[in-house]
């Protein structure tokens, strides 16, 4: 009963986790195509509160859920090649999300080189790999 109150827990997370990388790069779209400074700051201050105060909490909490409920059931796990995959696109997806923060950063300093095109092909990532763990996680091919 308990793993499958911490599993859905991680769900949840994970939910707000994405709802954040979908919504962040959004942001970063529409920022990188404001002209006006009383836009950028408001940019400044939504993308801040959503990678700080929401994205990343549940990134830790999807994660610390995540480690739990494989530590739970590890002799599973260890043979189970679909969650080897899983594992390495969770790797992947943490690169975006510190990718994310950079650009924040750059957003923060004024200092974004980049165009709002580059940000609305930089937004299809995490759909990429949400759909992929998703089939890994229901299908498990291997």
């Amino acid at each position: 009963m308990l793993f499958l109150w911490i599993k859905a827990f991680h769900l949840i997370a994970v939910v707000c986790w994405f709802a954040g990388l979908f919504y962040l790069p959004r942001l970063f779209v529409y920022h990188a195509s404001a002209t006006d400074q009383v836009s950028r700051d408001r940019f400044k201050v939504m993308e801040r509160k959503l990678y700080r105060g929401i994205t990343t909490p549940a990134m830790l909490v999807a994660l610390l859920l995540g480690v739990w409920m494989l530590a739970m059931n590890w002799s599973f796990y260890r043979t189970a090649y679909w969650m080897h995959a899983k594992l390495l696109l969770v790797f992947v997806l943490l690169g975006y999300h510190h990718a994310c923060g950079r650009l924040l950063r750059n957003f923060q300093e004024d200092r974004n080189e980049r165009s709002h095109v580059f940000y609305r092909w930089f937004n299809e990532f995490p759909v990429l790999i949400l759909v992929t763990v998703v089939v890994l996680v229901i299908v498990r091919p291997f």
